[in-house]
C-alpha cells in the first residue's frame, strides 16, 4: 500500500517562500501523476499543480509563476516550491499520487501553510 507523508508547512509573512516535500514509500515504478491540492477554511478543496510522468507541467492560474513541482527520478519525492506567497495562499495542501493503470489516487494527510504578517 503507498503512503505519502508531507512536511515542510508552517508560517511565512507574505513575500516569503516554503518548499513542500512529499515522500512516497514505497516507490512506484509506474506511470503515475503526482501533484498537490490545498484546502482553505470553509473552501473546497482546490487543484493547485500537478506533474507528469511525462515532466508535463500545470499550474492553477493563482499560483503560476510563484509555485514550481518537482520530483525526484526515483519517484521517491515531490517537492512544491512557493515563492512571493500571499496570504490567499493559507491552506492545509496535500499531496497525491494517480496510478494510471490502477486509476488509484492516494493522499496524504496534508500540511498547514499560513502566509500571515
Amino acid at each position: 500500500q503507498v503512503r505519502l507523508v508531507e512536511s515542510g508547512g508552517g508560517l511565512v509573512q507574505p513575500g516569503g517562500s516554503l518548499r513542500l516535500s512529499c515522500e512516497v514509500s514505497p516507490t512506484i515504478f509506474r506511470k503515475t501523476t503526482m501533484g498537490w491540492y490545498r484546502q482553505a477554511p470553509g473552501k473546497q478543496r482546490q487543484l493547485v499543480t500537478y506533474i507528469l510522468s511525462s515532466g508535463f507541467t500545470y499550474y492553477t492560474d493563482s499560483v503560476a509563476g510563484r509555485f514550481t513541482i518537482s520530483r525526484d527520478n526515483g519517484y521517491q519525492s515531490l517537492y512544491l516550491q512557493m515563492n512571493s506567497l500571499k496570504p490567499e495562499d493559507t491552506a492545509v495542501y496535500y499531496c497525491y499520487i494517480y496510478d494510471v493503470d490502477s486509476m488509484n489516487v492516494t493522499w496524504g494527510q496534508g500540511t498547514q501553510v499560513t502566509v500571515s504578517s
